[in-house]
């Protein structure tokens, strides 16, 4: 019988919270040294579980990479004869900047035109969580997304729009606190047709609910 922690979700994938114990023993050496070359002292009241608590942390924050987004499109992939935009904005996104390994965080809107199959409509979610959940630069989980997309379902074009504030511009370097940066990708007629394209960005700037 599987322990509470490791059950299925509603979804038939394990549950994140999973730790493996030997990367959870590496990290937490290596997070007690940083304490220790930062100057603080790793034996405090306050810090003597930190390690540890950073080290699944961070196997949290980067379990993207043990995830196959496009398994997770074909899980649920259906034939269908719609052939309109399926949008899903606001997309909540969290990930970590690869060249400082600090947060950036924002949102994803993501379209897509079928062309005989489509997928559950939280699949599109969980392939952003997949990637966005691993170190990463903006431009290029912008495509990464796209790219799954296209490839999975084949549909006759893929859009992908995403904003997020990068906490590398606010807490160090230019300190920008307003700063919001936007990147897109497209495919298909999305590229093909700019009246297709100017629906999507209508869209996703509008509030419709």
């Amino acid at each position: 019988m599987k322990k509470p922690e490791e059950l299925d979700d509603d979804e038939g994938y394990l549950r994140i919270d999973k730790f493996g114990a030997k990367a959870t023993k590496s990290l937490s050496e290596l997070y007690r040294k940083v304490l220790l070359n930062i100057g603080e002292d790793p034996c405090r009241e306050g810090l003597l579980d930190t390690p540890k608590r950073v080290a699944k942390s961070m196997q949290f924050l980067t379990h993207g990479y043990k995830v196959n987004p496009e398994e997770m499109l074909r899980s649920a992939m259906f034939k269908e004869e719609y052939q309109q935009m399926v949008l899903v904005k606001n997309i909540e996104l969290f990930s970590m900047c690869e060249h400082h390994m600090i947060p950036f965080f924002g949102k994803a809107h993501v379209a897509y035109i079928p062309n005989g199959h489509i997928t559950g409509l939280s699949k599109i979610a969980r392939v952003v969580d997949a990637f966005s959940r691993r170190l990463q630069v903006q431009e290029r989980l912008t495509t990464q997304i796209r790219d799954c997309i296209q490839n999975t379902l084949n549909p006759m074009g893929v859009a992908v729009v995403i904003e997020a504030h990068h906490l590398c511009m606010m807490m160090r370097g230019v300190q920008k606190q307003n700063s919001v940066t936007t990147t897109s990708a497209f495919t298909g007629i999305f590229l093909k047709d700019p009246r297709t394209r100017e629906e999507f960005i209508h869209l996703i700037g509008v509030e419709l609910h």
